[in-house]
C-alpha cells in the first residue's frame, strides 16, 4: 500500500504530533450554580436537596397553587388541578395561563404525563397511595414533591408555618426576595388586625363546614383555629386532635356557641346551610342561632396559604363589627 505523500513524515516530527495529539484537552468550566443552590429541606420528614429551581410543577389545591402564584412563578407550573372556589382575582390571568388536569385530582397517568419535576400538594390526599400517587411514587419517577406544612403527620400550624411555608417556597424556586417581601406585607396586616382588637373579648365560635347527622367542624391542629383565634374567637372544638372532624350535635348545643362561622364551597350554598341550622329544633337555643349570629369565610380563606393574613381580619370584622 502507497501512503499519500503528506503522510510521509519526519520521524521526529511525527512522535512530536502524536504526543500532542494524546494531550488532554482543556476542561470547560463547570456551569456556575444558581444562587441560593444547592438548598437543602426538610419537609414532613422528607428530605430532599434541589440543585437548582424546579422548571416543570404541578400544583394539586387551590391554595398551594396560590402560594405559587403569589410570588410570581405561573411560568415554572405546567399544570394545576382541584379549586375549592373562585381563584383570587389578584391572581386569576395568571392561573388562565396555567394547563387544568383536572377539576379534581387527576390520575397518575394525567400527572406523569405533564413531565413535571416538582409537584406541591396543598392536603395529603394530594399523595394518594392508593392511586398511586404517593410521595415515595412520585421521586422512583424521579419528580420531587411538597406537601403543604399544615398536612404534616405532627404540630399544630400557625401564621409562622405560614411564613416557612412561603419562604421555603421561595427558596425552592429560587425568589427568595420575593417570598421576604410578601412576607414582610403579611406581618403588617395581621399585626394592624391585632392592634384594632386589642382589649376585646373572645367571642365562642363553631365552624360549620358541612354535615347533616354529625357537623364536620374546624378542630384545634389546623390554621382555620389560629385564625379564629387571632380574629378575637375562641374555637369551641379547639380540643377536636385533628385540623377538621366530625362533632355531635349534643356537643354543639352543650358549648353554647355565640357564632357560627360557615365555610363556603361545594354544591352546597351558604344560604342552605344557614337554613339547615335555623331549621333544627334542637339547636333553637344555641346562642349563635337564636340570635341569628353568623359570620361567612370562603375555604380557601381557612387553610395553610397567602388568603391567611386577610381572612383573620376580615373574619375579626364579622365578629367584633364595632372595632
Amino acid at each position: 500500500m502507497t501512503w499519500p505523500r503528506r503522510a510521509l513524515l519526519p520521524a521526529a516530527a511525527l512522535v512530536s504530533l502524536l504526543a500532542g495529539c494524546a494531550a488532554p484537552a482543556e476542561q470547560a468550566p463547570a456551569a456556575k450554580a444558581a444562587p441560593g443552590f444547592p438548598y437543602t429541606v426538610t419537609n414532613c420528614g422528607v428530605k430532599t436537596t434541589y440543585q437548582a429551581p424546579p422548571k416543570r410543577a404541578v400544583t394539586m389545591n387551590q391554595h398551594v397553587t396560590e402560594v405559587m402564584l403569589a410570588l410570581g412563578l405561573e411560568k415554572s407550573l405546567v399544570g394545576t388541578a382541584y379549586l375549592d372556589d373562585a381563584i383570587l382575582p389578584a391572581y386569576k390571568k395568571a392561573y388562565d395561563t396555567v394547563p387544568v388536569l383536572a377539576k379534581e385530582y387527576p390520575s397518575k397517568e394525567a400527572v406523569l404525563a405533564a413531565n413535571p419535576d416538582f409537584v406541591y400538594g396543598g392536603y395529603s390526599t394530594a399523595f394518594s397511595a392508593k392511586d398511586g400517587r404517593s410521595r415515595d411514587d412520585l421521586k422512583r419517577a424521579g419528580i420531587d414533591t411538597r406537601l403543604n406544612t399544615e398536612y404534616c403527620p405532627t404540630g399544630s400550624p400557625s401564621v409562622d408555618d405560614l411564613y416557612r411555608e412561603v419562604r421555603e417556597i421561595g427558596r425552592t424556586f429560587g425568589v427568595p426576595d420575593r417570598a421576604e417581601t410578601w412576607i414582610t406585607q403579611a406581618r403588617g396586616t395581621v399585626s394592624a388586625t391585632q392592634k384594632r382588637l386589642s382589649g376585646v373579648e373572645p367571642v365562642s365560635v363553631f365552624v360549620y363546614d358541612s354535615g347533616d347527622k354529625t357537623a364536620f367542624t374546624a378542630g384545634g391542629k389546623g390554621i382555620g383555629n389560629e385564625l379564629i383565634t387571632r380574629a378575637g374567637g375562641r374555637n369551641v372544638f379547639a380540643d377536636l386532635d385533628k385540623a377538621f372532624g366530625d362533632a355531635t350535635w349534643e356537643q354543639v348545643v352543650a358549648r353554647k356557641p355565640e357564632v357560627v362561622v360557615i365555610y363556603d364551597y361545594g354544591s352546597t350554598t351558604v344560604e342552605q346551610k344557614k337554613q339547615r341550622l335555623l331549621d333544627d329544633p334542637a339547636l333553637k337555643d344555641v346562642p349563635a342561632i337564636k340570635n341569628r349570629r353568623f359570620a361567612v369565610l370562603p375555604l380557601s380563606d381557612t387553610v395553610l396559604g397567602v388568603r391567611v393574613p386577610a381572612a383573620v381580619n376580615k373574619l375579626a370584622t364579622q365578629l367584633h363589627p364595632t372595632r
